[in-house]
C-alpha cells in the first residue's frame, strides 16, 4: 500500500513538473520571440534577405540618417545576420558613397542594394548617381562591389555598363546559375540576364510586362516552379502609402500575371522589401517609421509569410 502511494505521489509531482517546464518553456518562447523594428540602435531601410552556405540569413540595408531630409543623406550599407532570427548581429558598415570613384562628390544618394553570390564570389548592388547638385536623378548607375566574405571587404569594382538611369537593383539567380538583374522606377521594371561574370548584362533588358501600377523597389524568387516579381506601387498618389504587389509567372522575365497585394501600407510614406525562405519558412522583410514616427528615418521588420494551395500569397500582417 505504501508503495501504491509512493508512486501514485510521485506520478503526480513529475505530472507537475512536466507542466512547470511547459509553461517556463511556453514564457521563454514569448519573452525571445520576434520584435519589429529588428534593429533599433540606427535607422535602417530597404531589406535585402538572402540565405548563404554557411547557414546563416543575411540581411543589406540602407542607412537613413538624422537629421532626415528625404532621401538624399543616405550615405552608407550596413549587414546584419542571424540563425535563429531573434539574434541578429550588426557586421558593421560594408561600403559608403566617399569609396565610390565614380560617384558624386556630395555624397549621399546610397539607396536600395542587394547581394548575390556565385562561384565564391558575394556581389553587392547599389544605386549611386554620378551628377552633381540637380542632376542627380538623371545620372544613376548600378554600382557593384565584391567580396569572398559576406559582409565584409567589398571593393567597389565599376558599374554595369548599358543601362538607364534607374534604381533599385535585384538579382536573382536561377537553380541553373543563370543570374538576372532586375532594376526600375518611375512606373518602369526592366530585367535581363547577367553574364557569368555577374558584372555585364547579356543582351537587351526589357520592360517586364502584366505588372500592375508598378513603382519601384522589385525583388524576385522562386517557389515550386512559380517567380514572384514583388514590388512597391504607387498608391501614394492617392494621399495614402506605398503597397506592396506582386505577380507571377513561368518564366524569370515574363509575361507576370498580377496577383494584387500581399502587404497594406505601413507608418512610413515607403515601402521597400524581400522575400526569402529560412528554415522552411516564408519571411517577408520591408520597413516602417515605428522608431522615428518620421517618412525617412526608417527602421526594417520581418514577419512570417504563407502562401495558399494554389500558390498566391496571404496578407502579411505587420506585428510590433
Amino acid at each position: 500500500m505504501q508503495c501504491d502511494q509512493f508512486f501514485n505521489s510521485t506520478k503526480k509531482a513529475l505530472k507537475r513538473s512536466v507542466l512547470a517546464l511547459a509553461v517556463i518553456s511556453a514564457v521563454s518562447t514569448v519573452a525571445h520571440a520576434q520584435k519589429n523594428p529588428f534593429i533599433t540602435d540606427m535607422y535602417t531601410a530597404d531589406p535585402s534577405a538572402h540565405v548563404w552556405k554557411d547557414g546563416r540569413l543575411y540581411v543589406y540595408a540602407s542607412h537613413d540618417i538624422a537629421p532626415p531630409r528625404g532621401c538624399d543623406l543616405m550615405d552608407q550599407y550596413h549587414v546584419f545576420s542571424t540563425n535563429d532570427m531573434v539574434h541578429w548581429k550588426d557586421h558593421g558598415e560594408i561600403l559608403r558613397a566617399s569609396q565610390v570613384p565614380w560617384g558624386r562628390k556630395e555624397g549621399g544618394f546610397m539607396w536600395a542594394p542587394d547581394c548575390a553570390y556565385k562561384n565564391g564570389t558575394y556581389y553587392f548592388y547599389f544605386p549611386h548617381p554620378t551628377g552633381s547638385g540637380d542632376q542627380w536623378n538623371s545620372t544613376w548607375k548600378i554600382g557593384v562591389a565584391t567580396s569572398k566574405k559576406p559582409a565584409s571587404d567589398f571593393k567597389v569594382q565599376g558599374y554595369i555598363e548599358g543601362l538607364e538611369s534607374m534604381i533599385d537593383p535585384a538579382v536573382f539567380v536561377d537553380d541553373d546559375g543563370q543570374a538576372y538583374l532586375y532594376y526600375g522606377g518611375g512606373g518602369t521594371c526592366k530585367g535581363g540576364k547577367l553574364k557569368d561574370n555577374m558584372t555585364e548584362i547579356d543582351g537587351p533588358m526589357q520592360k517586364m510586362e502584366g505588372l500592375e501600377d508598378f513603382h519601384e523597389a522589385s525583388w524576385v524568387h522562386k517557389r515550386k516552379g512559380i517567380y514572384y516579381l514583388s514590388y512597391s506601387d504607387n498608391h501614394d498618389k492617392d494621399g495614402k502609402h506605398n503597397q506592396m504587389r506582386y505577380a507571377t509567372s513561368k518564366s524569370p522575365l515574363g509575361p507576370w500575371t498580377s496577383q494584387g497585394i500581399y502587404m497594406d501600407p505601413t507608418d512610413s510614406f515607403t515601402n521597400h522589401g524581400s522575400i526569402v525562405e529560412y528554415k522552411g519558412q516564408w519571411y517577408s522583410f520591408y520597413h516602417n517609421s515605428a522608431l522615428s514616427h518620421h517618412d525617412w528615418l526608417r527602421s526594417i521588420c520581418v514577419d512570417k509569410l504563407y502562401y495558399n494551395e494554389d500558390g498566391t500569397i496571404q496578407k502579411v500582417i505587420p506585428t510590433k
